[in-house]
């Protein structure tokens, strides 16, 4: 519900403000007063476009604002979507600077012109006799349709069944993707495989390789200079371990004369058990040299087939290339188990497309029982509205499954008598198309959270019966709904809950456009001019009295 409207700077419209009724609101005026400048402003709420030109005065920036009251849209959703704060008055601004820049508010948040323009048109409904967009267009028509058959629990069961299946059939189809890749790589990945499987790798094996190879190119020398070590500690004359042992024995000796050298000769001792412990190690390692051609030979291709094959696949150490091995062993797993992975997804994707088609029919069969009471009521409606041999019929085609169903539905227009039935893009004058419109509005005025709905010269080519009959529809559709009509019917304009006069003036030496509230006595004066011209008798002040009641 827009609760109030404020236009600043706008085309003629130098300062405008309003608080429409959650009723039925009427908007009256002269020719080119500015009636359809104030649905221009209001058209920048839902997001058209703007420029310069719309500035009353170039200096100044364009300011159009609306504050509405959308408790009943479960918007919540769609707030949280553009994180943006929410507020049950919430306010919808746009800014035209005179440079030309356009700037789009929601609740004080800067956001773009389309995000504004998909909560406007949540909100505002703009309808005028040569707008057929939104009825002619076919998925609106389904909605509608599946509005009138209350159809939102199986809408929202079979779109959980059609994500569902589009969720199976994106994995599947990846999967099959990637099955000709891997196929493709596949004898590739086998060999490098095959050739890591043969060395069998060990871990720490390259250093104890590159260790071996070392000793057994040293060998000569190691054994040598480990001999004389030998010679020298326990083997040769005048060794290392006899001059400790006679140098043990002495201080043994001295021992007895004070108590000092005997703390000297247990350090001594010590000194000799660690060289033993030095001699044993040292003729350990002397049992390891042992050269071997043969052994040698085979650690040096070894190692030299490690160095290969790190250089081949451009890696630098043992640890990198059995990494490779592993990632390897898992592409040649998923090659053998591809065939059995593609079955499952299949299998999973035709069971999802299984349970989509038959909520799609389940769908399609509840829409199918209601056409012909949706014509049927758009037909009687479109009749007491003064077209006596107007017609309607819905084309009802299977198409492959989509967010809304496997449908496509084609509302069908026949206003005269004999004439074929045409889609709706292509049938229909001005007038014919508005009560067509405003029919379907007042159907489905109950079926749908409908927005500030606002009718422009919807009456156009209608009077008496037909008017009252239009303005009866639109009493009872402002009971629930909040209406904002522009007519010049006085039969409407003397029902509403408040009534807006539009003027020009001219008192300043800039024209303005100006919009009031009429009070009764001047809803009366306004309403006798509609029905007796500028200058309206006694009769046609006494016939808006009697509307007005």
């Amino acid at each position: 519900m827009l609760s109030h409207l404020l236009i600043k700077n706008y085309a003629l419209i130098q300062h405008l403000a309003i608080e429409p009724a959650n009723a039925l609101n009427i908007v009256t005026g002269e020719t080119g007063a500015g009636k359809s400048i104030m649905l221009g402003a209001l058209g920048l709420l839902i997001g058209k476009r703007a420029d310069t030109k719309v500035l009353y005065d170039p200096k100044q920036k364009c300011i159009v604002e609306g504050t509405f009251d959308i408790q009943e849209y479960q918007l919540q959703a769609f707030f949280e979507q553009h994180e943006l704060d929410y507020s049950e008055q919430t306010f919808l601004r746009r800014e035209i600077s005179p440079a030309g820049k356009s700037r789009a508010f929601i609740n004080d948040t800067p956001v773009t012109l389309e995000v504004i323009r998909q909560l406007g048109a949540i909100l505002i409904d703009i309808h005028s006799q040569h707008d057929t967009l939104q009825l002619g267009a076919n998925a609106y028509q389904l909605e509608l349709l599946d509005a009138f058959a209350g159809n939102q629990e199986l809408k929202s069961a079979y779109e959980l069944t059609y994500r569902a299946f589009r969720k199976k059939e994106s994995v599947y189809k990846k999967l099959k993707s990637n099955a000709a890749q891997i196929r493709q790589e596949a004898d590739y990945h086998q060999f490098l495989f095959n050739e890591l499987e043969e060395m069998q790798l060990e871990e720490g094996e390259q250093s104890q390789l590159e260790e071996q190879v070392q000793l057994i190119d040293n060998a000569e020398e190691i054994k040598t200079k480990l001999n004389g070590l030998l010679e020298m500690l326990s083997r040769g004359e005048g060794n290392v371990e006899d001059r400790l042992s006679t140098a043990s024995n002495w201080l043994g000796q001295l021992a007895g004369i004070s108590p000092a050298f005997e703390a000297l000769k247990d350090r001594l001792e010590s000194c000799f058990i660690e060289l033993r412990d030095i001699q044993g190690e040292l003729e350990t390692e002397e049992e390891k040299v042992d050269f071997n051609p043969q052994e040698a030979e085979i650690a040096r291709e070894r190692l030299s087939e490690i160095f290969r094959l790190q250089k081949k696949h451009g890696l630098d150490s043992l640890e990198e290339l059995m990494a490779l091995h592993e990632e390897l062993r898992q592409k040649v797993s998923t090659v053998e188990n591809l065939d059995e992975e593609l079955e499952m997804a299949q299998q999973a994707m035709m069971v999802a497309e299984e349970e989509m088609l038959s909520s799609a029919a389940k769908l399609s069969q509840s829409r199918l029982e209601i056409v012909d009471q949706f014509t049927e009521e758009i037909t009687a409606l479109v009749r007491e509205l003064g077209m006596e041999n107007a017609s309607m019929r819905i084309e009802q085609e299977t198409v492959a499954p989509s967010p809304t169903g496997t449908d496509e539905v084609n509302l069908l227009f026949s206003a005269n008598k004999g004439m074929p039935h045409q889609s709706l893009k292509s049938v229909a004058s001005g007038g014919e198309f508005s009560r067509l419109m405003f029919a379907v509005k007042f159907v489905m005025a109950d079926k749908m959270a409908l927005p500030t709905i606002i009718f422009d010269e919807i009456d156009t080519g209608i009077s008496g019966e037909v008017a009252l009959k239009m303005v009866k529809m639109m009493e009872q559709m402002a009971q629930g709904h909040q209406l904002l009509v522009i007519t010049h019917l006085p039969q409407i304009a003397s029902k509403g809950s408040k009534h807006y006069f539009v003027f020009k003036d001219h008192s300043a030496e800039k024209t303005v456009s100006r919009m009031k509230e009429l009070s009764n006595e001047e809803r009366i004066s306004e309403i006798a001019k509609m029905i007796g011209g500028d200058q309206p008798s006694a009769s046609a002040l006494e016939s808006a009295k009697e509307l007005l009641k």
